[in-house]
């Protein structure tokens, strides 16, 4: 029984592991639907008894999946201190301590965590060549990306002092931080309105600012989009099995002829 119990719960290639896991992702994401709208007022008074037990019974519920896991785990141990077994023990706590403890109670809709479990049930590994290519990229681009940003945070300090002599305290550039702030949300094109120019040489400078954002924004995606390019290039030329000399796809992990594992996938 426990075995059969084990296959249920943990197991994603058997029909009834894989209706488990669905029935648990649709009880998560109703869990994390009675959090959100029980934060709306007007339904926080209306439906507060509703609220109060739909939110209680999807706590037993997970309480005693949790255990169950616990349970039929060969070495509760190592499950209980795993990354699963952290996001599980997690998502059922803070219904517990917010009786007790006021201010804990929107922290139940941490248990949204427990979706990424969707990963294991669509079987979402086929894209691991995929994530190591952008992975690599990142890391390849990563002194490139922080001397732009460097020099963008100088730009951002350069150009907000330059604001804040120019317009004054009395057109709401109080200090030079507040100035600073203003220069980053203009360059980002967030432009939140809380504090303009008003003299002709500012509005002069936040437009130059708005058409420097579009550049400044393009600029990180072309640097890894080069990277992406060039871990591409150089994986299409050494695509070859080591053992069938068989040509594969870019990225891939095993030969699709032999099954031999790609040294250089």
């Amino acid at each position: 029984m426990k075995e059969k119990i084990r296959e249920v719960i943990f197991g994603t290639s058997t029909k009834a592991g894989r209706t488990f896991d669905v029935v648990l992702l649709v009880l998560i994401m109703l869990s994390v639907g009675v959090v959100l709208f029980e934060s709306v007022p007007s339904w926080s008074v209306k439906y507060e008894l509703e609220f109060f037990y739909a939110e209680w019974v999807f706590t037993i519920i997970f309480t005693i999946e949790y255990m169950l896991r616990l349970f039929v785990s060969k070495r509760s141990w190592n499950y209980a201190k795993s990354w699963w077994g952290i996001i599980d023990l997690i998502s059922i706590l803070p219904a517990f301590i917010s009786p007790f403890i006021s201010g804990y109670t929107s922290l139940r809709a941490i248990r949204a965590l427990r979706l990424l479990r969707i990963f294991r049930i669509l079987n979402l590994n086929r894209f691991t060549s995929e994530s190591q290519a952008l992975a690599h990229s990142l890391r390849a681009s990563y002194y490139k990306i922080m001397v732009f940003f460097i020099f963008v945070f100088m730009m951002m300090v350069l150009t907000g002092t330059l604001m804040y002599v120019i317009e004054g305290g009395a057109n709401g550039f109080n200090s030079i931080p507040e100035s600073i702030y203003w220069a980053i949300v203009t360059t980002t094109t967030v432009g939140y309105g809380d504090i303009t120019p008003v003299t002709e040489l500012g509005k002069i400078l936040a437009s130059l600012m708005m058409i420097t954002g579009y550049v400044i924004i393009a600029v990180p995606t072309g640097l890894i989009t080069v990277e992406m390019s060039k871990y591409k290039d150089d994986g299409a030329k050494d695509n070859l099995c080591d053992s069938c000399d068989h040509d594969n796809p870019f990225g891939s992990i095993y030969c699709n002829q032999c099954g031999k594992e790609m040294l250089n996938g």
